[in-house]
């Protein structure tokens, strides 16, 4: 058993100090026959001319001159232009967020085109706000209603009001109804932002 154990120490030895650059007549490591650019970086006192031959070698080596492959597009079919479009369009946020009625155009809200964010998210109870076309909320609403029927509609229906061009919000803790275009920095109380398009 105590031999074996130190043949194991022997070839562990043998085997970390090759690759610090020591020992024996066995084969060398791969990066050793590639080059002296291992050993320069293992040792201690490399001045700027190993580095600057380092640097010749790895841009003189042929596997980095090769094309790289070519990536494989999730839509063969996209035009350029139309698949610039969908990258632009993913993961954008609305700025400034606008909340409106059931007949404003919903999407990514700018100062140019004005649409109401249908991805809002409350910072104050980190809850998907739900949105409900032509309804408006019931004046009897509270929050212990919100908290405890969000986001089941069955029970939200209850205190549900139609309304046609409206729009209903509500997360756990806030809500609001909505009949036309509104920038949503003109309702302080609400922290609703933006949770991202195209997701």
């Amino acid at each position: 058993m105590a031999d074996d154990l130190d043949r194991l120490l022997d070839e562990v030895e043998r085997r970390l100090c090759h690759r610090r650059g020591g020992g024996g007549g066995q084969e060398q490591p791969a990066a050793a026959k590639e080059g002296r650019s291992a050993k320069v970086l293992m040792s201690a006192g490399s001045s700027k001319e190993d580095l600057d031959d380092i640097i010749d070698e790895i841009c003189n080596d042929s596997s980095f001159t090769k094309t790289p492959p070519k990536l494989k597009s999730n839509s063969a079919s996209l035009t350029p232009e139309r698949n610039s479009v969908v990258v632009q369009a993913h993961g954008k946020r609305c700025c400034p967020v606008y909340l409106g009625g059931s007949l404003s155009p919903s999407g990514i809200g700018t100062n140019i085109s004005k649409r109401a964010c249908d991805r809002l998210r409350c910072t104050a109870c980190d809850f998907r706000v739900s949105l409900f076309n032509d309804y408006v909320w019931d004046q009897s609403c509270d929050y212990l209603f919100f908290r405890n029927n969000m986001p089941e509609l069955s029970k939200l229906r209850a205190k549900m009001i139609k309304k046609k061009g409206a729009r209903a919000y509500a997360c756990q803790c806030s809500w609001r109804s909505i009949d036309e275009l509104t920038d949503l920095q003109t309702e302080q109380q609400l922290r609703w932002v933006c949770g991202k398009h195209g997701e």
